[in-house]
């Protein structure tokens, strides 16, 4: 990576830069070493490796396995830890702390409570122990010189049966820390109309939602999610390229849906890495987003599960600028998009726009300038 092209930031100024994350899975990024201790307390014995260098590896290596049955292990073992409040509690406070080291401002993290019953916790305590647990990640990281707000969704599983009860429960914590709804899980065979109830009833209570959907399905789930659902954001979302056609003179020609998705702003939220590995998308090369951010949809760039992809809101940002020669710019107008469509109130958005991220970046570009000119001129820029 290099800076001779205006803009382009080195792999320090991609990780100070401001950035917001719409899309992460709580269950998709602990920490390793706090499996294995967790694991141990709470006598699970069904880890594939003890030690957290092995562990780490083996998650990305049976996340890109190409086998779903060993993907979705990797969710069973995560989710076996996070059964006590303790636990909990811990999980959700070094995710805050994790992504405040890599520069996030601003996180939506998603789970499904319904997940974490098995140690005989409520839904309710479920939710309390890990909105505590994002609020001491954040003081934490506050001590540490960083700043991050967390907001949490709380997901439905799409095979079950609970999505109206989830979405009841995330409005009644609409106010402490839960910002809005989702569903995630198999998107064949489970479509999303077939939770239109608590979609009417999140909708009702003028509350938001996202869902999973154009992900591992087709055009009909995003055209369903936001038809038939009401869907504020595109969980992924990376199959609206199947109805924009590129002509071999470059001319590009938008379908209905493909048109509608961007005149309306609708946000995708996508994940480069995690599209890779469920042949969402064939290489960073070849990922939807590249086109996407030429034609100018709200498009997000976000990690999805950090444990399993190996991966930061940094390191897939370093894929993008490696890979379209994205500058301090681009990077600027992605997380604007994502901020824009975060589920807070309009001025709470916009404050951190303009308090935060914009000063942010323009504090980055200035650098990069004063370092060309310095570099252009003889001298060597001092340091401080």
């Amino acid at each position: 990576m290099t800076s001779q092209t205006p803009n382009v930031p080195t792999a320090d100024q991609i990780r100070r830069a401001p950035k917001v994350l719409l899309h992460d899975h709580l269950d998709g990024g602990l920490r390793p070493g706090t499996i294995i201790e967790i694991a141990r307390q709470t006598g699970y014995d069904g880890l594939p490796e003890t030690e957290p260098d092995k562990l780490g590896i083996w998650f990305r290596e049976a996340a890109d396995s190409g086998s779903l049955e060993r993907y979705l292990e990797t969710f069973a073992h995560t989710c076996a830890v996070m059964q006590t409040r303790e636990a909990l509690f811990r999980v959700a406070a070094e995710c805050a702390e994790d992504l405040a080291e890599d520069g996030v401002v601003y996180a939506e993290v998603r789970y499904a409570p319904e997940q974490h019953l098995e140690g005989g916790l409520t839904l309710e305590e479920v939710v309390e122990a890990v909105n505590e647990g994002f609020r001491e990640g954040e003081r934490i990281a506050r001590a540490n010189g960083h700043r991050i707000r967390v907001g949490a969704l709380l997901t439905a599983m799409r095979h079950a049966a609970r999505a109206l009860e989830i979405a009841e429960l995330a409005n009644r914590y609409r106010d402490s820390g839960v910002v809005g709804f989702d569903i995630a899980g198999a998107e064949a065979g489970y479509p999303p109309t077939r939770h239109l109830d608590a979609f009417e009833y999140l909708k009702r209570e003028n509350n938001h939602f996202t869902i999973h959907a154009g992900e591992a399905f087709g055009l009909p789930s995003i055209w369903q999610a936001l038809q038939w659902c009401g869907a504020d954001r595109l969980g992924h979302g990376v199959r609206i390229i199947d109805d924009i056609e590129v002509g071999q003179d470059g001319t590009v020609r938008l379908g209905r849906l493909a048109a509608y998705v961007r005149d309306k702003r609708i946000p995708l939220e996508m994940c480069p890495t995690s599209n890779l590995q469920t042949g969402a998308a064939a290489s960073y090369a070849e990922h939807p987003i590249g086109l996407l951010r030429t034609l100018h949809f709200r498009a997000t760039v976000n990690t999805d599960n950090r444990l399993m992809s190996g991966t930061s809101m940094s390191r897939e940002f370093e894929h993008l600028v490696d890979t379209f020669g994205y500058t301090l710019d681009d990077m600027q107008w992605f997380t604007v998009n994502a901020m824009k469509s975060a589920f807070i109130p309009f001025d709470e958005r916009l404050a951190m726009i303009n308090d935060v991220i914009k000063p942010g970046y323009a504090e980055l570009k200035s650098e990069w300038l004063f370092r060309q000119t310095a570099t252009t001129s003889g001298s060597t820029p001092s340091e401080g």
